[in-house]
């Protein structure tokens, strides 16, 4: 074979690789390659709370990863609504994407128009986990267990802080204290889980009722007692906390979760990318076990898996909703 058809076929080699590298290589619309620049990721709630520090502990290999900055913009407010307004109305591009949790299908049925429809506005990209509920106290707090938490405000009334209204801890509380155990509660909402656990160490709230992740820490440090767990057994991150099923109400089950959203119409390599990434992040071993430690329980999929999810989601939360009689403006 002469030189020059060897060179010839070398050329065609290396081409036909080049192609087969960009057809594999998430891009924009435009053709270039993604990411070419910082993502931002907007958190519906404050820092400090659940969904923040997921984002920010993923965020930080994600950024790794793709070789750009992972900018965390917490914009906390109406519920996590504000969030997901900003994303909604953002290019599609994945360049701005929404870290929301279960909030977003419960505002789909408790706001009577919460600015967006979560089925039009957006492409879900990845579920990070779920974890379940906590009702918490001061340490100084004189309840040794939930029942006498319950029998102290018999009469006399309590008040529950949680991440917004709205929230999935919102409607546990409400259901938990005022539907079962007929309390006089009043329900005193914070723009993320963060605030709200700040205001229960400064004792400005009697009762907190949130996801795990942020109210462990402090259990543990012994600042904050923890009464009951939301979920049908007890959990690794707080073996000694009771479930509320064994405080006396049955089957009582409360689950939050995070999520990755980006706007509609973002091209399908970029969703596949972002999710493939935070899926991979999801099975790093230290990863696994902050994630553990806090209570959450990694839950890696597809895209097409976590649209189901959302999907089942609302439809429960509406039905939760309506049975509760709650509505917020």
């Amino acid at each position: 074979m002469s030189i020059a058809l060897v060179r010839s076929s070398v050329i065609l080699a290396v081409a036909a690789l080049s192609l087969s590298a960009h057809g594999q290589a998430a891009s924009t619309s435009s053709g270039q390659a993604y990411p070419t620049k910082p993502v931002r990721v907007v958190v519906a709630f404050a820092v400090g709370g659940f969904a923040d520090g997921v984002a920010r502990l993923v965020g930080l290999k994600l950024s790794e990863r793709l070789g750009q900055p992972v900018v965390v913009d917490n914009r906390g407010g109406a519920g996590g609504n504000i969030a997901t307004r900003i994303v909604a109305a953002a290019p599609s591009d994945g360049y701005t994407l929404l870290v929301n949790t279960a909030a977003i299908s419960i505002n789909a049925s408790l706001y009577k128009n919460p600015g967006f429809d979560i089925s039009r506005d957006f492409v879900p990209v990845a579920l990070t986990g779920s974890t379940p509920g906590l009702f918490a106290v001061h340490a100084s707090n004189p309840a040794g267990s939930l029942q006498d938490l319950i029998r102290m405000a018999k009469g006399k009334g309590l008040n529950y802080a949680t991440a917004g209204v709205g929230s999935s801890s919102h409607l546990a509380g409400d259901y938990l204290f005022r539907s079962l155990a007929g309390l006089n509660a009043t329900h005193v909402p914070f723009q993320g889980g963060g605030p709200a656990v700040a205001a229960a160490l400064a004792q400005q709230v009697e009762v907190l009722s949130l996801s795990m992740p942020p109210v462990v820490p402090h259990i543990k440090s012994g600042r904050l007692k923890g009464l009951a767990i939301s979920s049908l057994s007890r959990v690794a991150a707080l073996p000694e906390v009771p479930t509320v099923t064994e405080a006396g109400f049955p089957g009582f089950e409360e689950r939050s979760w995070v999520g990755y959203f980006a706007p509609a119409k973002t091209p399908a390599a970029i969703v596949k990318k972002l999710n493939g990434e935070i899926n991979q992040i999801l099975g790093l071993a230290e990863i696994r076990q902050r994630l553990d430690a806090l209570g959450l329980e990694p839950q890696p999929g597809t895209p097409g898996e976590f649209s189901a999810y959302v999907r089942a989601e609302v439809a429960k939360w509406e039905k939760m909703v309506k049975a509760a009689g709650v509505t917020a403006d």
